[in-house]
């Protein structure tokens, strides 16, 4: 779970997002990144029993750095004020499908998939929904996931209007094939990230984002 102490921090930083302050309060960063870390790795023991593909992980390749990237954007804030996790199936890409945790006060949820592939990682799952998308129904339609999730996440600018190019508008898992983006979330309440029971709840609903995760995998993994 993450403690009250880290919380309090990103709290504080939202009301305070510049350098000036961040240098004041170098020792609390300290000791919230230290928090987060092992806020991650609590989690990440848990799921290493649940996923065999996540034993490469280490805490380091599941953070993120609190720093924004402000290169592009017209929010200049130099610091992310939310608490992020990622736990991917395959650490040496850096698209691969995985599970991802947001806490930010009023907007935390769970993810977990493949957001937004490569093309070369599209055309693959694609390739994969043509051939057995029995196995991605039965993933989407056992009732554990829609209890949990619904359905696939149908995210403004991820699906398109009309059948890709070379795909029958007629195939049966066209709706699967129109996705540009492969992931299913749900909120989660804040107070959840604070529960002594936090890392058993949250890897009972990471497991079941499993299966959409190996289907994934195996799509991006086969060789054409």
């Amino acid at each position: 779970m993450i403690t009250n102490e880290a919380v309090q921090f990103i709290e504080d930083l939202k009301h305070n997002n510049n350098t000036e302050w961040m240098h004041a309060n170098k020792k609390r960063y300290e000791s919230f990144k230290k928090d987060y870390h092992q806020y991650i790795a609590s989690l990440l023991g848990v799921m290493k029993s649940l996923d065999k593909s996540l034993e490469p992980l280490e805490v380091k390749n599941c953070t993120f750095r609190i720093n924004r990237d402000i290169r592009f954007s017209k929010d200049k804030q130099p610091y992310k004020t939310n608490i992020g996790l990622w736990f991917s199936t395959n650490k040496n890409n850096k698209n691969s499908s995985g599970y991802y945790l947001h806490y930010e006060k009023g907007n935390s949820f769970l993810a977990g998939g493949i957001w937004c592939p490569e093309p070369s990682e599209l055309k693959k799952i694609r390739k994969e929904i043509e051939f057995f998308h029995d196995d991605l129904e039965t993933i989407i339609s056992d009732s554990k996931f829609k209890k949990e999730f619904n359905a696939l996440s149908k995210e403004e600018g991820t699906v398109l209007k009309n059948a890709p190019k070379g795909y029958n508008p007629e195939h049966p898992a066209i709706e699967f094939l129109k996705l540009k983006s492969f992931t299913a979330s749900q909120k989660i309440d804040d107070t959840l990230f604070l529960d002594p029971k936090f890392d058993a709840i949250i890897a009972q609903k990471m497991s079941i984002l499993k299966p959409l995760n190996d289907f994934l995998r195996r799509a991006v993994e086969t060789e054409d």
